[in-house]
C-alpha cells in the first residue's frame, strides 16, 4: 500500500525502499511477557531502553541505536552503523 492520500494510492505511487513488517508477529515465535508492567518509574537512572531503527540512504541503510532513559526521556547514547551487528549496540550501552 501507498504512503499518502487517496491519490496517491489511486495513481499507484510507491516507495522504492523495501517496506518491513515489524509490525506483523509471525505465529511461531515466542511472546515474552513485560517485565515492567507492576514496576512505577519513579527516578532517572531508574529504567533504560534500547532502540535500534534504520534510515534507507542512497547508497544502503544505515542503523541507528539509541540508549534512552525512560523517567527523563533523554537519550543516554547512540551510535550509527552501517551493518546490523551487535557491536555498535554493545558500544552505546
Amino acid at each position: 500500500m501507498a504512503a499518502g492520500g487517496p491519490l496517491i494510492r489511486r495513481m499507484g505511487i510507491t516507495t522504492l525502499y523495501g517496506k518491513p513488517r515489524t509490525s506483523q508477529r509471525h505465529p511461531t515465535h515466542r511472546i515474552y511477557p513485560y517485565l515492567l508492567r507492576q514496576l512505577t518509574i519513579t527516578r532517572a537512572n531508574h529504567v533504560w531502553a534500547a532502540d535500534i531503527t534504520y534510515s534507507p540512504m542512497q547508497r544502503g541503510v544505515v542503523y541507528l541505536c539509541a540508549i534512552l532513559d525512560r523517567a527523563s526521556r533523554r537519550v543516554l547514547a547512540w551510535r550509527l552503523s552501517r551493518t546490523l551487528t551487535t557491536d555498535f549496540c554493545v558500544e552505546a550501552v
